[in-house]
């Protein structure tokens, strides 16, 4: 893979990082190169030259994270094509004699409801993998993708190239801790998932219901949300209120002692929410002392 691809996107693709279309942009500054027949690409494309090609000759990223399009946006971009035609070119790559989208599959869809016969494009020279990695970065440094979308992109680099959830939030410019609260959410039952890629549950709702390990109890709550309008504060009451009646009796005894050996060993309160194979351990400190102790005891484990 090259060195530096997952530096950042304005750096793959030159200027052209937004989705939005820049009206006030002047047509007459962009020089294109009409394309009539694939064929006439042959040669070196690959350093930033837009050129218009038929909409006929091009294929979306089936392994692209985004499963939803907002129909309302996708009729207010196509809208703007009208008038203003498409500023920004989409990104593709030549696979045989068509052509397959890496970044801008909305200004694709908009276009052809717009009634456009070519779409300006920039083509890329990338390998399998790179297409792979630009197409999930490219999605993710978005903010319209619904939760799930991010958390199964972000799931398929680690899987796919074999990345850490550090390397993932360093790509992505966040935390390490939004990384793997993101990916958490892919445990959650599928009724669950539905409702949030719905639109009916929030990520913040959802970041909730994965410490319910409990499955017909997070289902039960993610109904709630839905009919009662809940917030997420009223939600993570409810949560602590569910675990507080069903945790104990679903913790074996081994559980419960290396809870307790825990508490003796870090001086401090340790409570657990969950069973043997999911939850939560909390780790109480009290005073700058306290969190001073339980560092050096780390760093002795380590």
């Amino acid at each position: 893979m090259k060195k530096g691809l997952g530096r950042g996107l304005d750096s793959l693709f030159g200027v052209y990082g937004n989705e939005e279309i820049a009206s006030n942009t002047n047509h007459n500054d962009v020089k294109r190169t009409v394309v009539k027949m694939p064929g006439d690409l042959d040669g070196d494309l690959s350093n930033d030259v837009i050129v218009d090609i038929p909409l006929s000759e091009i294929d979306v990223n089936i392994n692209q994270p985004r499963r939803n399009f907002n129909e309302k946006t996708l009729a207010e971009l196509s809208a703007s094509i009208k008038v203003h035609g498409v500023i920004q070119p989409i990104i593709v790559v030549k696979i045989g004699e068509r052509y397959m989208i890496i970044a801008g599959e909305r200004r694709y869809r908009a276009s052809k409801m717009a009634g456009l016969t070519t779409i300006p494009a920039i083509i890329k020279n990338y390998s399998e993998s790179e297409i792979a990695e630009v197409s999930l970065l490219e999605n993710l440094q978005r903010e319209d993708l619904n939760p799930m979308e991010s958390a199964r992109a972000m799931r398929k680099l680690m899987d796919d190239f074999g990345w850490t959830q550090e390397k993932v939030a360093d790509r992505l410019g966040k935390s390490r801790p939004v990384v793997a609260n993101t990916i958490r959410l892919l445990n959650l039952e599928p009724e669950v998932i539905t409702l949030i890629e719905q639109g009916k549950i929030s990520a913040g709702h959802a970041r909730s219901l994965v410490a319910v390990t409990d499955k017909k109890a997070q289902i039960k709550l993610a109904k709630q949300v839905c009919e009662k309008k809940l917030t997420v504060r009223d939600l993570e009451k409810a949560v602590k209120g569910s675990q507080g009646r069903n945790t104990v009796a679903n913790q074996s005894v081994e559980l419960r002692e290396l809870v307790e050996d825990m508490k003796r060993v870090l001086g401090t309160k340790v409570s657990i929410l969950g069973n043997d194979t999911r939850g939560r351990i909390y780790i109480d400190y009290y005073n700058r002392a306290d969190l001073d102790r339980i560092a050096d005891l780390m760093e002795k484990l380590k």
